[in-house]
């Protein structure tokens, strides 16, 4: 007994990490070939350049004139002048800061975006995985329902059974193969959405074991890291720190600009030269830009607040509902795997200790129970890759 269930520890163990690694090569894939995310990452990199476009110092500006003079005795006069106009210097600064503020978040946007893509996968392949298991297991089942009908059609044809029983085993048979066809439908469909998330190229994915990975043992500390690694909340902490230099920067835009250059002018042989210096008092340009950014802070504030509620929420309602899946699933798969009655029930009816009216009660009763077992393993295995999609 005791190398009997190493031998099933260890089978278990092989299909776990079997199952992992097939996930794993299907979401690197699909990361590599999505097209979402590779236009996305695109867009990424041209708005990353225009983020730093703009941030710099205005284009120097250069002014010549050659004037004639009527009547021709006064002479003629040219000029010559360069004007280089600049921000308070600290402008410059605070641009800078707020250019590398904006390609962090953009550089988050991605990683959004990128989560929400492999999410969608990893769930496509789960429910694809619940339906090739069911579409396995009705493949025994048409076998057996194939044997039994061949037997009852023997018995039907010896005169030991009346047609009643021939069709009975007939509709089990039909109605076995009828579910099995609706099952590789989903199945196709289901592939046919990976194949679209990976570009359009095909992908097989023919897992049948749904993993049960282990919870968290404690919410509130597992929170506290996911927090951190959302990068919806990570995104929405960036604006606050944007607005912020945002209020800086137009503080220092309420400061004085300045213009400085050189200026040549010559006229009836004479030459004058020297440079220029200019002041710009913005008295009303700026008029209430501060008050804006200000605020903008108070109102990112309170948006991240307010996601920071909605996510703990959402979070914690999902833990929840995973504890009790996943408890559920662990009871289906220890009774399922201690009662197994097919082949009991097989002999049974072949042996006429049972009716056929039974068999086919217990077999369905049995067959209705593994369908629950799986459909709870699906739900459970649902819940914990959107619980877990930050990690992705």
């Amino acid at each position: 007994m005791k190398r009997l269930c190493l031998v099933l520890l260890s089978f278990i163990i092989f299909k776990v990490s079997y199952a992992q690694n097939n996930l794993e090569y299907l979401l690197q894939e699909i990361e590599s070939n999505n097209t979402t995310l590779s236009a996305l990452q695109k867009q990424v990199e041209a708005q990353k350049l225009g983020n730093k476009t703009g941030i710099y110092l205005p284009n120097p500006e250069v002014e010549f004139s050659n004037l004639w003079g009527n009547p021709s005795e006064i002479g003629n006069e040219k000029s010559f002048a360069i004007t280089q106009s600049m921000d308070f210097p600290t402008v410059y600064g605070h641009r800078n800061k707020i250019s590398n503020m904006l390609n962090q978040n953009l550089e988050l946007v991605y990683s959004s975006e990128r989560i929400n893509v492999l999410l969608q996968a990893k769930q496509l392949a789960i429910n694809l995985t619940y339906y090739n298991a069911l579409s396995k297991d009705y493949e025994n089942r048409i076998r057996i329902a194939e044997e039994i009908a061949e037997s009852y059609q023997k018995m039907y044809d010896d005169g030991t059974i009346d047609i009643l029983e021939r069709n009975q085993v007939v509709m089990d048979l039909l109605t076995c193969v009828n579910e099995k066809e609706k099952i590789d439908i989903e199945r196709k469909s289901l592939s046919n959405e990976l194949k679209a998330l990976n570009g359009g190229i095909e992908i097989e994915f023919d897992e049948t074991f749904i993993l049960l990975s282990p919870l968290p043992a404690n919410f509130n500390d597992w929170y506290l890291n996911t927090e951190l690694n959302s990068p919806v909340i990570q995104y929405l902490n960036q604006r606050i720190n944007i607005n912020k230099q945002q209020v800086k920067l137009n503080q220092a835009l309420s400061l004085p600009k300045i213009s400085a250059g050189y200026a040549d002018e010559r006229i009836l042989g004479e030459k004058l030269q020297g440079i220029t210096i200019g002041v710009s008092v913005p008295l009303w340009e700026n008029k209430n830009a501060v008050k804006r950014a200000k605020a903008d802070v108070i109102s990112s504030e309170s948006s991240l607040e307010d996601n920071k509620i909605q996510y703990y929420n959402r979070l914690q309602n999902l833990f929840n509902r995973s504890v009790d899946l996943h408890r559920t699933a662990i009871k289906y798969r220890q009774a399922l795997s201690s009662y197994n009655s097919v082949p009991m029930l097989r002999k049974a009816l072949e042996a006429g200790e049972i009716t056929l009216l039974n068999y086919l009660l217990q077999i369905e009763a049995y067959y209705d129970a593994y369908n629950s077992m799986l459909e709870v393993e699906r739900d459970y295995a649902l819940a914990e890759a959107e619980l877990t999609a930050a990690s992705l």
